[in-house]
């Protein structure tokens, strides 16, 4: 009876200990688990759109630059948003020399992220512009801006715009809810030109997002103005680049080695500086907030003496036949200064066209159509800087987390206004990427 009294005794003390065992165990587990996601809580989430494989190849520069820091950001998505050849097998590409390079950067830092992970959330966005209403139907990439946006997290998600707007505003279309969650930066300018439909769509419809609307600002970033020598985009590739890895051998193929990575601010705004404060010093520049973006509607033709801000959104609206097709169909074209753009009926014999200046210009068009109340319209404009310029009766009153570029002249280099607000950390940030350089060539 003794022996049984002390086997029961010791199976319970037995299942006992085992049940602590456990409970610390799972402790543990949900103890590392919580430090897991506050580490990655850290790193600022990232989301790129961006055009490349398109006529600029300055995205392919700031995607090696990107990848070389990878391990500081939480990188959700790439998504290709390209009007012309760009694909997200461009992005893939990039990614494929990243992994030659991982070995080294990984020997140096942790926390580099896997090529494959890089690759699943790779996505194929839009492939031509918006039309007139400024969206059209959901992309690949435009559902998984929406999957990551909505997404449980106490941190944004930073949405890095390298191209066009018209993925972020097919998601803000489809799931007007995700804005709360995210915070636009925008390398705006030639990308505002080429977009300009998407753009009116989120500045007249979601005037609440939080947007870095960067027009010139970011230009600082490979402007030589007072840089030395060695720093200067010409000079650079030889002393730091060249024969570091596999992205070094590639990077000679965009502009010959020399740098623009005209992109790249977005990103660096997040490595020094506090995001929540644009109006402060940062590697990707200091903005100021505005309460409306300039627009400017002419119901007819403009002339010579008609004065635009540049980067401002300009609409021609015409009138002719009406004509027994759908609304913001493409029926004529107006070109300016040499570049053609699409014209839309807006139905019931109106018609119109959407343009954005990107820099300071007097210019001339034409119209060009099968119509001929439509054909050979010509007139001028003038564009002058800085923006957002003086009040019209039509602009997007924007809320009060839009940001864009300083207009004090002090701090313009040439006629990019804000640019200097990222040339005078120039030394700091290339410095800092040609130690990284260094970490490819062991």
């Amino acid at each position: 009876m003794k022996k049984s009294i002390a086997f029961m005794k010791y199976i319970l003390c037995t299942q006992a200990i085992k049940r602590t065992l456990r409970g610390s165990v799972l402790a543990a587990l949900v103890f590392l688990q919580m430090s897991s996601e506050s580490m990655a809580q850290h790193k600022p989430r990232l989301f790129i759109s961006t055009d490349i494989g398109g006529t600029d190849p300055d995205d392919n520069q700031s995607m090696i630059h990107l990848l070389m820091y990878a391990n500081d950001f939480s990188i959700e998505g790439l998504v290709s948003t390209s009007f012309v050849q760009g694909r997200k097998q461009h992005i893939v590409d990039m990614i494929n020399l990243y992994e030659k390079d991982l070995p080294s950067l990984s020997r140096h830092a942790k926390g580099y992220p896997a090529p494959g992970s890089l690759r699943g959330l790779t996505k194929q966005g839009a492939v031509a512009g918006a039309p007139f209403k400024g969206y059209a139907t959901a992309t690949e990439g435009s559902k998984w801006l929406v999957e990551c946006a909505s997404k449980r997290s106490s941190s944004p998600l930073w949405v890095l715009v390298w191209g066009g707007l018209e993925d972020v505003a097919q998601a803000l279309h489809d799931s007007p809810a995700i804005k709360k969650n995210i915070r636009v930066y925008w390398i705006g300018g030639p990308n505002k030109k080429w977009g300009p439909n998407a753009y009116h769509y989120i500045a007249a419809n979601h005037p609440d997002l939080w947007m870095i609307e960067a027009n010139a600002t970011y230009r600082g970033w490979f402007m030589d103005a007072d840089a030395p020598e060695e720093l200067k985009a010409k000079t650079y590739f030889n002393k730091y680049i060249n024969g570091s890895g596999a992205m070094g051998t590639d990077f000679i193929n965009y502009y010959g080695g020399n740098l623009k990575m005209g992109d790249t601010p977005s990103f660096a705004y997040l490595q020094h500086g506090d995001p929540d404060n644009p109006g402060g010093d940062s590697w990707g520049g200091s903005f100021t907030r505005i309460a409306r973006s300039p627009r400017k509607i002419f119901r007819d033709r403009s002339l010579i003496t008609d004065t635009v801000a540049t980067y401002a959104i300009i609409e021609w609206h015409f009138t002719g036949p009406s004509l027994q097709i759908a609304a913001d169909s493409v029926c004529f074209e107006m070109e300016i200064s040499g570049q053609k753009w699409p014209g839309y009926y807006l139905g019931q014999g109106r018609y119109a066209v959407r343009y954005s200046p990107k820099q300071a210009e007097t210019a001339s068009y034409s119209t060009i159509s099968s119509i001929p109340a439509l054909n050979g319209l010509k007139g001028q404009y003038v564009a002058v800087i800085p923006w957002p310029g003086k009040e019209n009766l039509e602009d997007y009153k924007v809320g009060r987390n839009w940001y864009t570029d300083r207009k004090e002249s002090s701090l313009f280099i040439g006629s990019q206004q804000g640019a200097k607000t990222v040339s005078k950390h120039r030394a700091a940030y290339l410095n800092d990427w040609a130690k990284r350089w260094e970490w490819l060539k062991d």
